[in-house]
């Protein structure tokens, strides 16, 4: 997994070469910890404007190291190393989905109504 990574004020994106030597461009999202060692969430770029593209299809987790001159560099984990980054990413969902609503708090029986960024409009 060759990469260069491109860093702006808020974002990283790294970019890939394919095995046919094609650009492939990621947006770092999340940085993960696990055993002590770093994982990037990366999610894939639409720089072709590709139609058929999915960005939900192009999600990534990568294991940061660093190079000899202590750089980032992006690498595949080990099958054992994902599993466990896996896992762990999954638990976090699942405690922000327990976590984001209070259902005492609105008038419907919406599993989730509070729409993260908006007042709960289903009771006007």
């Amino acid at each position: 997994m060759a990469n260069e990574e491109i860093m702006d004020e808020e974002n990283i994106v790294v970019e890939f070469q394919d095995d046919a030597g094609n650009s492939l461009y990621y947006q770092q999202e999340m940085i993960i910890p696990v055993d002590g060692v770093d994982f990037a969430l990366l999610v894939g770029l639409n720089v072709e404007n590709d139609e058929s593209f999915d960005e939900e299809e192009n999600v990534i987790i990568a294991k940061i190291v660093k190079d000899e001159n202590g750089e980032d560099e992006y690498v595949d984990p080990t099958d054992e190393e994902f599993e466990k980054v896996s896992a762990f990413f999954m638990e976090r969902i699942e405690e922000a989905m327990e976590d984001c609503c209070d259902d005492d708090d609105c008038c419907c029986d919406d599993d989730c109504c509070c729409h993260h960024d908006e007042e709960c409009d289903c009771c006007e």
